[in-house]
């Protein structure tokens, strides 16, 4: 499936290089998003096969750096490849390319489970261990599912994590270079120096954050280990927004948000591993779950900042308004992991 999703999305991306109208263009990057979305959840259901629960994090940490990486180079290597080439349908035909030949590599190279894999000798299977229940999910199984996740306090919990983390993640990917320079007055190359500093720091929470939860369940135990980290990440970047509030210098709010990436980023190996722990059979529609509310809580923050900004305008304390519902938000999703529990795996049969 992960070797499709590649395919797809890079056909998509070869398709926005042609189109030649709005429409076009909306159609290709709507069913690229739509391709798109099958990577991670499919990641983690690989993760949870091929790693013990002991080295999840730090596997799900190196997968979710990649994506950050790929985001943090991305606008640098398509400037600079437009430049060469002189022409932006030329990069997109030249990614789409290269995306089908990860493709190919990609199913050439990895197998569902290491029994499957030539290469993984026995030593190798013993030392991974069994992945639980691995029976294939059945069709008729999703309104069972369904209604399994409706009734998981685990993983509403979860879910809501991720809703109030994007609610206060998204403020640094849409609204912080304005606030930047409208507030501070900074240049448009200074204030995106800025953010990609900011961003870059998640890069360091990934691999930080994967090592924290492997190390964490094997202090304290797979229940409280695994949302420890998670916690106390949130509440640092609560505290880290609600430092912006006292702080007048333009790189004082920009070291507090970089707290902020740091801490989301250094939670998520944790809440990846977590969606691997309960989710045997079924990781991956675990995972597509629980990031869809992730990925409605930063639809929603994008709408809630200008509407903080705009309701408090005439009292000026907008910008104040934006800082305390983030943290709140991080508050919120800091308590929400407590409850959480990855001993208690959800079966659907």
């Amino acid at each position: 499936m992960l070797s499709l999703y590649i395919f797809l999305w890079s056909i998509l991306t070869l398709m926005t290089g042609w189109v030649a109208s709005l429409y076009g263009l909306m159609f290709a990057r709507f069913l690229f998003g739509f391709s798109q979305s099958g990577a991670y959840p499919t990641s983690s259901a690989i993760v949870r096969r091929w790693f013990p629960i002991s080295s999840r994090g730090r596997a799900s940490g190196l997968i979710a750096f990649g994506g950050r990486l790929g985001a943090a180079t991305a606008p640098f290597l398509t400037t600079l490849l437009i430049l060469q080439t002189g022409s932006w349908r030329t990069v997109l035909w030249l990614y789409g390319l290269l995306g089908i030949a990860i493709a190919a590599a990609y199913f050439w190279v990895v197998r569902d489970r290491p029994s499957e894999h030539p290469a993984c000798n026995a030593a190798e299977q013993d030392l991974i261990g069994p992945s639980g229940d691995d029976q294939k999910p059945q069709l008729k199984d999703i309104a069972r599912m369904i209604g399994k996740y409706c009734t998981s306090r685990s993983l509403w919990l979860n879910s809501l994590g991720q809703l109030c983390v994007n609610i206060g993640w998204v403020f640094l990917v849409t609204w912080l270079p304005t606030y930047l320079k409208e507030t501070h007055k900074v240049s448009d190359s200074q204030g995106a120096f800025m953010v990609t500093l900011v961003l870059s720091m998640g890069m360091l929470g990934q691999l930080l954050g994967g090592r924290a939860t492997d190390w964490s369940v094997t202090r304290f135990g797979l229940r409280l280990g695994r949302v420890l980290p998670i916690s106390i990440a949130n509440c640092i970047a609560c505290v880290a927004y609600i430092a912006c509030l006292f702080i007048d210098s333009a790189w004082g709010v920009v070291a507090c948000c970089a707290v902020v990436s740091l801490m989301t980023d250094f939670a998520n190996p944790s809440i990846w591993a977590f969606m691997q722990d309960v989710g045997g059979r079924n990781t991956g529609a675990i995972f597509g779950w629980a990031n869809m509310w992730g990925n409605f809580g930063a639809s929603v923050g994008s709408m809630i900042v200008p509407s903080l900004l705009l309701y408090g305008a005439s009292s000026g304390s907008g910008q104040s308004l934006v800082f305390v519902t983030c943290a709140l938000a991080f508050f919120i999703a800091g308590c929400a992991a407590l409850g959480m529990d990855a001993t208690k795996p959800l079966q659907t049969n």
